[in-house]
């Protein structure tokens, strides 16, 4: 992500509209402000509250959406909107299969993560998506090897999912 907006500023220094840059540096923005919010207060109550996940939700995908259609490139506005609905589905299923085990704060923490790693690439919504679920099962690991968790212990899983794609779209673009 911080790739793309590398390259952008370089095009909007070579005379190319600033909308997109700004509507995408305003996304990045959010991803942190909101992320770390959110990990905090999923980590302390298991909870991802409607009041904060909602309206990033609403702007992530007005923001990257705008981002790729004002920059010239609206693969990257429809692989946004592909990304949040392909997680969304995807961890739908998973909250509809075991209920206790999924809520539905990660089903719509996991659009919002989709958005952003669908606008980066495809390899992006995968690695960020392995990424959580990895980090989420060794730290239940290893919970349960240091005798502090047991197998039915509730963990809060948006944590994970926002360092997953954290470090997916660190990798590069």
């Amino acid at each position: 992500m911080l790739g793309i907006m590398g390259d952008w500023i370089t095009s909007v220094q070579n005379g190319w509209d600033v909308t997109g840059l700004a509507a995408l540096f305003v996304a990045v923005l959010a991803f942190v402000s909101f992320g770390a919010r959110l990990a905090w207060i999923d980590a302390r109550t298991h909870l991802l509250p409607n009041k904060l996940v909602l309206p990033w939700m609403r702007w992530t995908f007005v923001l990257l959406v705008v981002a790729g259609l004002a920059h010239g490139e609206p693969q990257r506005a429809i692989g946004a909107v592909a990304g949040g609905v392909v997680l969304f589905a995807g961890y739908l299923v998973l909250h509809l299969v075991q209920r206790s085990g999924m809520g539905m704060g990660d089903v719509k923490l996991a659009a919002i993560l989709g958005a952003y790693l669908g606008f980066v690439s495809w390899w992006h919504v995968l690695w960020g998506t392995l990424f959580a679920f990895l980090l989420g099962s060794l730290f239940a690991l290893g919970g349960i090897v240091v005798g502090k968790m047991r197998g039915s212990t509730a963990i809060a899983f948006g944590p994970f999912m926002l360092l997953g794609a954290l470090i997916a779209l660190a990798i590069g673009s």
